[in-house]
């Protein structure tokens, strides 16, 4: 199996289109025709992670951090990122990071495994990404609509939130006049003709516009296809950053703290204020998530579970939530087991390993 096979399904999981603009998401290291001997997944592809890696028969590591953010100028092993970088390069190691463009899927990214383990329902994104979707137009014969709309559908079309198979049709009348060369579907060469026609609609992901528009070339029976792709500014409810959901039944918040304490595994977890109402409605963000806490607030959690939040916005809950910091490296843990599940299911048969090395450089001392 060679890593291009591995990063193709990887990146059918969260497109890279999705990745916000500071990241730095695919293949790091390496070469995608490398033939794969194994991967070791892990938060951070650290130098004590790539020797781990080499050690137990690896030659790929998916991480979720980028060992890289910016550019590299010097390479002389000044720093952790240095150094991982030429032992990457040493050991002929492919880094992959799949990193905001996980976190941005809401079904299957890393806050919705951190809902899966607070037993969240009724999941929905906290702060939906825009400019992700696109509306095509095209223009079909009427006894051939049905046929062009199933191909859009199967190629991933037509979706809307909890919706499948979405469309709008109009019928009217189209005209053409075939020119020397061409061989019309119907008409002749040399006159104008007229055919009933339908207008079709679909609204699709804008990183799936090439197999959307492929499939609906391949089952139209023109052999110029008349189409329009739109940018839309709908938001995409099925990408972006966080997700709110709701516990089956409310808790004491004293008693929601310590649910947090035990499922992440934080001696400590630094929060504001309680407010004496039940845990109902929380909002969730893996990694550093300050910068949605007044999404938080619009919708009414009664909690918001982050990280890395720092001293004046912990002030931003003003009494109305419970914002909770429970340490970057606690939050996104559970995104290792995620990919492992990912990559186990489609590669059954191929070794994916959990990374043994703990990357978390943030430690407690407990008075």
């Amino acid at each position: 199996m060679r890593i291009s096979e591995i990063i193709g399904h990887l990146e059918l999981l969260a497109p890279p289109a999705y990745q916000e603009q500071y990241d730095n998401t695919g293949l790091l290291t390496g070469d995608p025709g490398w033939e794969c001997h194994g991967v070791l997944v892990t938060l951070d592809a650290t130098e004590e992670v790539i020797l781990e890696a080499v050690a137990r028969g690896c030659n790929m590591i998916v991480a979720h951090h980028p060992i890289v953010f910016g550019g590299l100028k010097k390479i002389t092993g000044r720093n952790y990122v240095e150094k991982a970088v030429i032992a990457a390069i040493k050991q002929d190691m492919a880094i992959y990071a799949i990193h905001t463009n996980l976190d941005n899927m809401v079904a299957k990214g890393v806050n919705g495994r951190i809902a899966d383990m607070l037993g969240l329902v009724e999941r929905r994104v906290l702060m939906a990404k825009e400019a992700t979707l696109c509306k095509l137009y095209c223009f079909v014969p009427v006894g051939h609509l049905e046929v062009v709309r199933s191909a859009l559908f199967a190629a991933g079309a037509g979706h809307i939130g909890k919706y499948s198979e979405c469309s709008y049709s109009a019928e009217g009348t189209g005209t053409f006049k075939a020119g020397e060369g061409a061989q019309p579907f119907v008409g002749g060469v040399g006159r104008r003709h007229e055919e009933k026609e339908a207008r079709l609609e679909v609204i699709l992901p804008a990183v799936l516009q090439r197999q959307v528009v492929r499939a609906m070339i391949a089952a139209h029976p023109y052999e110029e296809v008349a189409y329009d792709l739109v940018p839309l500014a709908n938001a995409n409810e099925g990408v972006g950053a966080g997700l709110v959901g709701e516990l089956p039944s409310p808790l004491e918040e004293e008693a929601f703290l310590d649910r947090l304490g035990s499922v992440f595994g934080v001696p400590v977890v630094r929060h504001t204020r309680l407010t004496g109402r039940p845990v109902k409605m929380v909002a969730v963000c893996g990694g550093a998530g300050s910068s949605l806490i007044s999404n938080a607030l619009s919708i009414g959690a009664n909690f918001y579970v982050t990280s890395d939040v720092k001293y004046h916005e912990f002030f931003d809950a003003n009494d109305r939530l419970v914002i909770a910091d429970i340490g970057h490296f606690e939050s996104e843990q559970f995104t290792v087991d995620l990919l492992i599940d990912v990559l186990r299911e489609k590669f059954s048969n191929f070794a994916v390993l959990k990374s043994g090395t703990r990357t978390n450089p943030v430690h407690y001392h407990i008075n």
